[in-house]
């Protein structure tokens, strides 16, 4: 064992050396008559068999409409059984998936659209307030003119877009093999945009070795096998859902289950009582959401043994209510970011529950990861330093943008991922704090610099700065300080106003405050942990209620 915070998961299982479409196909084939997809709010039911069937389907009616391999196709959705085979259809024929969170407007989208130039584009009709449809009417065509044809999900017919059910072809075997013998499992075939510290969301570029393996030994984590069924509420376009999620649940037979479109824990409770899941997923705060529900007392839990917590660090009385409460005895920890597919870290089933919360795991197999200090220099057990990962997980990197690649996967290609962290004699890695001032909302990141920018765009606003503060709820909750021009009546409702509806409710500030001037360094540079500790307290004394709802 080495006395440096650096560590090297096992090898003694291999990596799959596979497309997602063929790990779809040998699925199929070994547990074709099993139950595979539950999508509740939908009343679907699928076998592995009839999966791949739908898949084919779908991959025909892509290639049909000249989708090839390397083509970007958006998914603009929520949690839905189409959502799942737009993913494996893509995968199947080399198309490129490019995931979009549901809470986007329509600057974001077309931002996400343009970035990676998408030619096709899957779509539900509307989702809570979203009505997606008249938001692409403003972007489509003019202000994205790569999108050349809109798909949408349901049963209504929109002038100028293709149904889903209209896209499905019989399947053509000849068509979709031919097209599945070119692909390579370093191929890239997923997009996913996140946010960092500077500026709008980069498109961090996945490859089906990346998010296959991912899923792949985070299902062996957690002893997943075809009896188990895992109940996913988290979002299907974060790796959360659509890797560890779906991939996990491909590559070892277990069901996926989706309660809702969206989180509900009513659905949860009913979906674990009614499909009797054995593993279920979420961030902490959907866990506190379930936990503090009425509807727990009634709920049926008692097939539930593991699964995933994630996006934000737990609280020790909340996971031992999730063991106690919900019976998830051996639920684990995970830590990892979009650009490593997600997970490098995760707590095992058996470990004791003091280290399932006070850290985040050992190292994945065929992953390495090291605590460094600010020079690069790897750093002593026990020592806090910026985490690094390196391995298959780490991703090609951001779609059309080498410069910023650049920045976070050094020459070594170890991934730089900006928090904190320390790692014990054991190799328990724990995340002890952010070098990035990233706002991660109930396992959303968000960049406060593209808040900032937003803000700034109001003719009242001279100067903006955001940052996140503690939160009960969500863990953290984003907060903006602004100085309002010379001469201006600005109040804290009008730029509440200003947000809303054009940026994702998400990233809206929760705590609003127009000030004069900011904590500043003594070269004039803002101190945001200074507003930060001047606003936990604020907060604090006034005892003002947590979060706002979604």
């Amino acid at each position: 064992m080495t006395d440096l915070s650096w560590a090297q998961g096992p090898t003694d299982v291999p990596l799959l050396d596979l497309t997602i479409g063929a790990a779809l196909r040998q699925a199929a084939a070994r547990w074709g008559d099993s139950l595979a997809l539950v999508s509740r709010h939908q009343a679907l039911r699928a076998t592995w068999a009839q999966l791949d069937a739908a898949v084919d389907r779908m991959a025909a009616g892509l290639i049909a409409q000249g989708v090839q391999a390397g083509d970007r196709v958006g998914i603009w959705a929520p949690n839905c059984a189409e959502w799942a085979v737009i993913q494996f259809a893509t995968a199947r024929i080399g198309a490129i998936l490019v995931t979009i969170n549901p809470a986007y407007r329509t600057s974001e989208v077309a931002h996400a659209l343009n970035t990676v130039q998408c030619s096709v584009l899957v779509t539900a009709d509307r989702f809570k307030t979203s009505d997606y449809i008249a938001m692409l009417r403003e972007i489509w065509p003019l202000h994205v003119p790569g999108l050349r044809l809109v798909v949408t999900l349901g049963d209504a017919a929109h002038t100028g877009c293709l149904r889903w059910d209209d896209l499905a072809r019989p399947a053509d075997a000849a068509a979709i093999d031919a097209a599945g013998a070119a692909l390579s499992p370093d191929d890239a075939i997923n997009i996913q945009f996140t946010s960092g510290t500077t500026g709008l969301p980069k498109g961090a570029t996945l490859t089906h070795r990346n998010i296959l393996n991912n899923g792949y030994f985070t299902g062996r984590t957690l002893q997943l096998t075809p009896a188990d069924r895992v109940c996913i509420p988290v979002p299907l376009y974060h790796c959360f859902g659509m890797v560890l999620g779906n991939l996990a649940c491909i590559t070892s037979g277990a069901a996926m289950v989706y309660p809702a479109a969206a989180f509900d824990p009513v659905a949860v409770l009913d979906a674990v009582g009614d499909e009797g899941c054995t593993a279920l997923y979420g961030v902490p705060t959907m866990f506190i959401a379930l936990l503090n529900h009425p509807a727990l007392g009634l709920a049926r839990t008692h097939t539930l043994r593991t699964g995933i917590m994630a996006g934000s660090p737990c609280p020790l009385a909340t996971m031992r209510e999730v063991i106690d409460r919900l019976g998830m005895d051996q639920v684990t920890i995970g830590y990892g970011m979009t650009e490593t597919s997600p997970l490098t870290t995760q707590t095992a089933t058996d470990d004791p529950i003091e280290t399932r919360v006070g850290s985040v795991g050992r190292v994945h197999p065929h992953a390495e990861a090291k605590i460094v200090d600010q020079d690069g220099a790897t750093l002593p057990r026990g020592v806090a330093g910026e985490y690094c990962a390196r391995g298959y997980a780490v991703m090609q990197g951001y779609w059309g943008d080498p410069l910023r690649t650049a920045d976070a996967i050094d020459a070594q290609g170890w991934m730089h991922s900006g928090d904190l962290a320390t790692m014990d004699a054991q190799g328990y890695v724990r995340i002890t704090g952010r070098i990035k001032d990233t706002i991660i909302r109930g396992g959303e990141n968000i960049s406060p610099r593209e808040i900032e920018e937003f803000l700034l765009d109001h003719p009242a606003i001279a100067d903006a700065q955001v940052f996140g503060v503690r939160d009960a709820r969500f863990g953290e909750e984003v907060c903006a300080w602004v100085i309002p021009r010379p001469g201006a009546a600005l109040t804290a409702e009008d730029i509440t106003a200003h947000c809303r509806g054009r940026i994702a409710h998400y990233k809206v500030p929760r705590h609003v405050r127009v000030v004069a001037a900011f904590a500043m360094t003594v070269t004039g540079k803002a101190q945001k942990f200074e507003m930060r500790r001047m606003m936990e307290a604020e907060l604090d004394g006034r005892n003002i209620s947590a979060g706002l709802p979604d």
